[in-house]
């Protein structure tokens, strides 16, 4: 591609930035070999685009290469202009060799490895976007999968071979299904290696189970966001449409003549921006089109039909996807998900903390999966702040552990990938966890309100500081300024921890995402309040073990964090976040006691929406009311099985007080029963549990007619 090319194809972008207000556009260097232009040149190129286009928009750089010609020099060129590089990889030798050999028959396989070695490596990783592998059948899938994940890709794309209806795809007899078959056998170990890298198909095709957007155009009904330009400046449909017949990308148009909006009014991609109306008739009629959305356009592609068709792959697609209806991202829905010991005793209203791990490890698993999906579309400083979190995890997965268990990462996430917030967190965690760790880094991150919070650590107050460099010596400093992340320091307010036998509990006031409870949170804590805290906490504690001994140890295990809330003047205040697990939010009381309920109550709720997480309790089509004890107004099943848990661990608890005759005890004991045990057969009779649901709900029955 030559300088004016690049230069107008710059400009083009920018353009078409700049008139829709884009906040981030893709570029993608493709071939052939990006990298047979050599470092020169590819430099040129990259300033180019960094320069015109990243004046007008945020621009993710990536590259598509087989890897054979990437060395340090030509690393250090994608590191320094965030180029992240996909490499192709079709598994071990043996599959790689079957469509990836040089021209003379020797094996390219080794000097492609030589290639992941270097994006693999702490300094480079965070050039490498993952591995784009396409399907041959007749190569052990399993195999396959075991050599991908050998390379530690970011992410994997498993790729379809392009085909028509004119040329079927290789290896599939008419009335056989050899792709979905290939295709679920990795699925099923995906599953059951507990999904360690993000696989773009299967991603795509669990979105759009839940209506998400796929975020590829091989999957999903949303309109096609990608175009090509060719070395000669010809704006051209994706390559793939080069498959169906010769000259089927063209669109007639060039840089030099049209804009990117005049390339989208053409009819060839109007009849990409179709979606659903553009499919044909079977395709339309079909009960999973909204999963699949018809396939790649290009594999629709039959002579004298046109595109008006279900993609070659059809019966493959239709397969893979019921199949993985069966076999639901989010992990089995069944009572297997926990083992039968574990399930029964939180099912009995209990937990004790190896129950609590359980629920504990899975909550990690999910707030890791979060992040990897989070972390696909990264750039910059939070890309790598990434990249130094998953070098971190590897040689110390401890101190990892212990920042991506912090509550509110999970709440932070939701949101980011809901499109409510910005990455720039990940560098928050990246910071806490290289000073816990105390390696020699540095880490950029961007105060918020002139405030840094590092979870699980405390919170450092800059001046107006656009940017800091946080050390994992613990040396913070910023334009005109450093600090130290020592007690003492004016800036730094270390995180408020207090001690209880053998639970130690983060007394947190400064998350910026700790307000996902019920309640607005209280402010800062002064010396006074702290003291108050840890003064109502020690002597509520003692309560806990005496009147709930069977939840002490699963709190013990379990609760991490304490937020704070803004108390109300008349009743106690206390709530959980699902999307919390390990935090409860309390208002502050002086009454023990009371402070003590307040605890098991809202640890109860934690539990059961870890449960929640893994296993269906509640069929999700329930749409009926039930009407309880505890609230006027009627509510759904699952919020009738939350309330029954808590109120089962709050009756045992007055059960106990009763039995030492304090004041007003049996009268709260016969009152949480009661509301407990109507609420439970009513949940019984409402057909909205499912099998391990009417378990769950039986254990508890159970544990209440022990009582009587």
């Amino acid at each position: 591609m030559s300088a004016p090319v690049v230069e107008r194809v710059a400009s083009r972008i920018a353009e078409h930035a700049v008139r829709h207000r884009l906040t981030e556009v893709g570029v993608v260097l493709h071939g052939g070999e990006p990298l047979l232009l050599g470092r020169a040149r590819l430099r040129e190129i990259l300033t180019v685009l960094r320069a015109t286009v990243g004046a007008a928009t945020a621009l993710d750089l990536r590259m598509q290469t087989n890897g054979i010609r990437l060395d340090e020099p030509m690393a250090e060129l994608l590191l320094e202009s965030g180029v992240r590089a996909g490499v192709s990889l079709d598994g071990n030798r043996a599959a790689n060799d079957r469509h990836r050999r040089y021209r003379n028959g020797a094996s390219s396989h080794e000097r492609t490895l030589r290639g992941l070695a270097l994006l693999r490596s702490p300094r480079y990783r965070p050039a490498y976007a993952g591995i784009l592998c396409t399907i041959d059948v007749r190569n052990d899938p399993i195999a396959v999968y075991e050599a991908l994940l050998e390379q530690e890709p970011p992410r994997i794309d498993l790729l379809l071979p392009h085909a028509t209806w004119d040329d079927p795809p290789p290896h599939a007899a008419p009335g056989t299904t050899p792709y979905a078959d290939w295709l679920l056998r990795i699925h099923r170990r995906w599953l059951a290696d507990g999904r360690p890298v993000p696989i773009r198909l299967f991603d795509a095709l669990h979105a759009t189970a839940t209506g998400r957007h796929s975020g590829t155009e091989s999957i999903g009904i949303e309109r096609g966001e990608l175009a090509v330009v060719e070395t000669d400046g010809s704006w051209e449909q994706p390559d793939s449409m080069k498959t169906a017949f010769h000259g089927a990308a063209a669109t007639g148009l060039t840089v030099f003549t049209a804009s990117a909006d005049d390339l989208l009014a053409t009819p060839v991609m109007r009849r990409r921006q179709s979606g659903l109306s553009g499919l044909g008739p079977t395709c339309r009629a079909c009960p999973v089109v909204t999963r699949c959305g018809g396939g790649l356009f290009a594999h629709r592609f039959r002579s004298g039909a046109g595109f008006a068709n279900p993609s070659v792959y059809c019966a493959d697609l239709k397969g893979l996807v019921s199949a993985m209806h069966s076999e639901p991202l989010a992990g089995p829905t069944g009572q297997s998900a926990l083992p039968d010991r574990v399930f029964d005793e939180l099912a009995s209203g209990g937990g004790d903390g190896a129950c609590v791990a359980h629920l504990t490890a899975a909550q990690e698993s999910i707030n890791r999966a979060l992040l990897v999906a989070a972390a696909d579309s990264l750039t910059g400083a939070a890309a790598a702040a990434w990249s130094l979190l998953a070098d971190l995890d590897r040689i110390n997965p401890d101190v990892v552990r212990r920042v991506l268990v912090h509550p509110f990462v999970r709440a932070w996430a939701v949101r980011l990938l809901a499109g409510r917030d910005d990455p720039a967190r990940f560098a928050d965690l990246a910071a806490a966890a290289a000073v816990i760790a105390g390696i020699d880094a540095e880490v950029a991150v961007t105060p918020r309100g002139g405030r840094v919070h590092l979870p699980t650590l405390g919170t450092l107050t800059l001046p107006d500081a656009g940017e800091a460099l946080v050390s994992g010596t613990g040396t913070v400093r910023w334009p005109g300024g450093r600090a130290q992340l020592t007690p003492g320091d004016p800036g730094w307010a270390p995180a408020a921890s207090i001690a209880l036998d053998d639970l130690t509990v983060l007394l947190e006031d400064a998350d910026p995402y700790r307000d996902c409870h019920d309640w607005p949170p209280a402010g800062s804590l002064t010396a006074d309040d702290r003291w108050a805290w840890a003064a109502s906490l020690r002597a509520a504690w003692p309560s806990v073990l005496r009147d709930a001994p069977e939840q002490a140890a699963g709190l013990a295990g379990g609760l991490t964090t304490i937020t704070p809330l803004v108390p109300d003047e008349v009743t106690l205040r206390s709530a959980t976040s699902r999307q919390a697990y390990g935090a409860l939010g309390i208002a502050l009381t002086a009454d023990p006691a009371a402070m003590a309920v307040m605890l098991v109550h809202e640890f109860q709720h934690t539990k059961l929406g870890a449960v929640l997480d893994l296993i269906d309790l509640v069929d999700p089509d329930a749409s009926g009311l039930i009407k309880v004890g505890w609230r006027p107004d009627p509510r759904p099943a699952e919020g009738v099985l939350q309330g029954i848990y808590a109120h089962l661990a709050v009756a045992d608890m007055w059960r106990r007080r009763a039995g030492r005759g304090e004041p007003e005890a049996a009268g709260n004991y016969t009152m949480y029963r009661e509301w407990t045990g109507a609420a439970i057969g009513e949940l019984s009779a409402s057909g909205a549990l499912t099998a391990p649901g009417r378990r769950f709900v039986d254990r508890m029955a159970a544990t209440i007619e022990a009582w009587v």
